[in-house]
């Protein structure tokens, strides 16, 4: 096994890594929690007064200034000189930067309620200007006055204090040496990103965003679809009449939902009263917008089926079922398919002409599953009422990222639009989109309720392709490119205590291995009651409807599928959208499909394992060879006081391995795991495997590609097929000991049996144990080098190899 090991490894060159070190967790210490400092203003002077406030609402981030300017409405807005009416807008300045509500058409009197968020960093200018203009169709707008603001009395606001109130302000002219007509309600206030405002604001760093794309660079938080499993038992059916009543019909049951379509085997006996009782499950979500819909078919030919029957019936009429109780069955009377509107004159024909026996219920004591069950991060049951109070609480800081790559090309340089999106459970979250920056700053918290410590968060960085005009560098119907993804188990994270670390971006593209930046998180896992926590670790991962009525592996990974595609086209719906690509890069969509690149990282971990244990046999042998006489002396010490006091054996065992667990106490990680190139064989993957990983489903490669493909598959294949070959065959070789396949091995080995049962029971254990263990412990000078008589009796049974083509 060890050459064959040596023969695949062999296959892979191992390329060295330019920058290992940067695919490295790294600590890091920002300044989180809030801090007021200077009574909270620019200047110094406001609503607060002493030094530096702590708050604990955005306590895992950064804290952020901002200046927002909250544009509520105006009144006895003056006409203008050439059209004699008044089509207003407000522009709000700061130094550079330009915000603008939208304009009303003819209306003195408009309302607008718009917030602009202007960056404290980025300020140049100590004075806010507020114009109101008036829209001219044609040539420059005209001004109809502006109210000035200086930056030093501008007060703050902290929440949870209440909003500030808007004001009515004077319009005065360009020069500010006098009022005009008109007036407009303003609130301006200095906040952080904990401020309500803060969401729904226009942010001066998107300026250039315009039209559609200003929805899809706000932060949003999004909920999954409540999903079901419904299980559809088709019973039986009565009263089938074939389209050619001269022969019986061969039928089958279709069921269908959406683009989900199951079908039942035909029935053995061609009859016109068909039996099946077979389970067709789907998946379904709420609100529950599609129909079921049953038809009951004839395979008159193998490519040639004809419709006898059908219905079609609403989701909500079904019992909802919460156990394993089953729920009651009814009979559905099925249309004659071929009639209807589109037959008006024969309409009166249709009448009842058969039936079938149903039993469908909508499934709540299941788990939904729509992500992989090694980094699930939700096990709950449908039915809200089946669900347990939660045990914890999980709070994460979205700092930022740093040294991200240019993902698209604007204005002829690289640029990235950078923003995360955040899956824990049924809830999602997506901060705001940072234009044009490599070194993006969301310093966005979110929290989380925790049902099981044994979940995943996964967090990934996108790069915003949606943003309208021309800033998006491309239509609409581009891709959100993914930029990286993180994830980390909850139960690795040691409770109350605040992680910062910065998270390397590793992806996996066709050419190799590729660092895409760091993101920068902080994570607070706090935990709620200490007896809840320790009382799930010996519950089931799955509720237990998993375990009475189990899906089989096909219909897991079939009903996973359907689950991720419901999922996708919802949150796709959402405003803004979050769009498939996003979806399924968090879901890991495509983790099924074959690599050569993951078999041989799975098969390097068994190794690993099995290293372990050959580790604990080499050992063994060292002590029976007495290369280490004193190590020897002591195990036969050991083996002495075991075999004296039998007792001791499992207390020793026991005090051992807490020994162990204990010593490793000093070596526990300090930080959460991460993506480890090593283990995933990224480094060392060869550039035609990359290709072939990276292939489209089925394969889009020339011929001679694919041929080449499929010899190196069958090369590593028997491979691995000599290896499960070989540990196969001594199962076998245990089965014969007393399968009688070779009676003479049978005969010696229950003659031996006989006779080892009567000195056994002759003979005390503590004897036995004696002899045997010195007899395996003696010195090298008392050892053969051939085989002993038993390893050469077990290697001349036989296994059932004879038996095989």
């Amino acid at each position: 096994m060890e050459k064959r090991m040596q023969s695949l490894n062999a296959q892979a060159p191992l390329l060295p890594g330019d920058h290992q070190e940067d695919y490295n967790l790294k600590d890091t210490s920002p300044q989180l929690g809030e801090r007021w400092p200077n009574g909270g203003t620019f200047g110094g002077r406001g609503w607060m007064n002493g030094g530096d406030r702590f708050t604990s609402t955005y306590d895992l981030v950064e804290q952020m200034f901002y200046l927002y300017v909250r544009v509520v409405k105006a009144k006895e807005l003056p006409p203008g000189s050439l059209t004699g009416s008044c089509d207003p807008y407000v522009e709000v300045k700061l130094g550079n930067y330009k915000g603008r509500t939208k304009h009303f058409d003819r209306k003195s009197n408009p309302e607008w309620n718009q917030v602009f968020a202007f960056s404290k960093d980025r300020v140049q200018s100590s004075l806010l200007e507020v114009f109101v203009k008036d829209k001219e169709m044609a040539g420059r707008d005209d001004y109809v006055g502006r109210v000035v603001f200086d930056l030093n009395e501008v007060p703050t606001r902290v929440p949870p204090d209440s909003p500030l109130a808007p004001q009515w302000y004077r319009l005065e002219d360009r020069r500010g040496e006098g009022k005009m007509r008109g007036e407009v309600m303003l609130a301006v206030w200095m906040g952080t990103q904990a401020d309500e405002a803060f969401t729904e604001a226009w942010h001066a760093d998107a300026a250039s965003v315009h039209g559609e794309g200003v929805f899809n660079i706000r932060s949003k938080v999004y909920v999954s679809p409540k999903l079901w499993y419904l299980r559809v038992n088709v019973i039986e059916a009565q009263d089938v009449v074939a389209n050619d009543r001269s022969r019986l019909p061969d039928v089958f049951v279709k069921a269908q939902i959406g683009n989900q379509v199951l079908r039942t085997k035909i029935c053995p006996t061609r009859t016109p009263n068909p039996l099946w009782n077979e389970d067709l499950v789907f998946v379904t979500a709420e609100p529950f917008e599609e129909q079921l819909l049953i038809t009951v078919e004839d395979r008159v030919h193998p490519s040639k089926e004809d419709v006898l029957g059908k219905i079609s019936l609403p989701l909500n009429e079904f019992e909802k079922r919460l156990d394993h109780h089953p729920v009651n069955s009814r009979w559905f009377n099925l249309e004659k398919y071929g009639f209807g509107v589109m037959e008006g004159d024969r309409r009166k024909e249709l009448k009842f002409s058969s039936r079938i026996h149903m039993r469908v219920c909508l499934e709540g004591g299941y788990h939904v599953l729509d992500e992989s069950t090694m980094y699930i991060s939700d096990q709950r049951p449908t039915a809200k009422q089946l669900w347990k109070q939660p045990v914890g609480i999980l709070e994460v800081g979205i700092l930022g990222a740093q040294g991200l790559l240019p993902m698209k090309m604007k204005d002829g340089r690289g640029s990235t639009d950078a923003y995360c999106v955040a899956k824990y459970g049924q809830k999602w979250v997506r901060t705001r989109t940072i234009m044009e920056t490599f070194n993006p700053r969301w310093n966005e918290q979110y929290t989380w309720e925790v049902y099981d410590p044994c979940t995943v968060i996964t967090l990934g960085v996108f790069d915003n392709s949606h943003l309208g005009g021309n800033s998006g560098g491309g239509s609409n119907a581009g891709r959100d490119a993914r930029i990286g993804k993180v994830r980390i188990r909850l139960s690795t994270l040691e409770a109350h205590r605040t992680y910062t670390h910065s998270y390397p971006l590793l992806v996996l593209h066709p050419h190799g291995l590729k660092k895409m930046g760091e993101l920068q998180l902080a994570i607070r896992f706090t935990t709620l009651s200490l007896a809840n926590m320790i009382y799930i670790y010996g519950q089931p991962l799955l509720p237990k409807m998993h375990y009475l009525h189990p899906f089989t592996v096909n219909q897991v990974d079939n009903l996973r599928y359907q689950a991720m595609n419901i999922v996708a086209r919802r949150l796709g719906r959402a405003e803004p959208p979050l769009r498939k690509e996003v979806v399924e890069y968090m879901l890991d969509v495509d983790s099924h499909m074959w690599s050569m690149r993951r078999s041989k990282a799975n098969f390097f971990r068994i190794m690993s394992l099995v290293s372990g244990m050959v580790a604990i046999g080499q050992w063994f042998g060292s002590v029976c060879y007495w290369k280490n006489p004193i190590t020897s002396v002591l195990v036969h010490i050991l083996f002495l006081i075991l075999v004296w006091y039998p007792e001791l054996i499992l207390p020793t065992l026991c005090f051992y391995m807490f020994l162990v667990g204990l010593w490793n106490y000093r070596y526990r990680p300090r930080y959460p795991p991460h993506m480890d190139t090593k283990l995933s064989w990224a480094e060392s993957v060869n550039p035609d495997e990359l290709d072939e990983e990276f292939d489209t489903f089925p394969t889009c490669r020339p011929h001679d590609v694919v041929r080449m493909r499929y010899d190196r598959l069958r090369s590593v294949a028997g491979r691995i097929q000599t290896v499960v070959g070989d540990i196969a065959t001594q199962g076998e070789r245990f089965e014969s000991l007393l399968g009688w396949r070779d009676p003479r091995a049978t005969s010696l080995f229950i003659v031996f049996c006989v006779c080892a049962a009567v000195v056994l029971y002759a003979t005390p254990f503590r004897v036995v144990a004696l002899v045997g263990g010195l007899y395996y412990l003696r010195h090298p000078r008392f050892r053969s080098k051939l085989p002993s008589v038993p390893s050469s009796f077990f290697k001349r049974l036989p296994a059932r190899t004879d038996s095989l083509l």
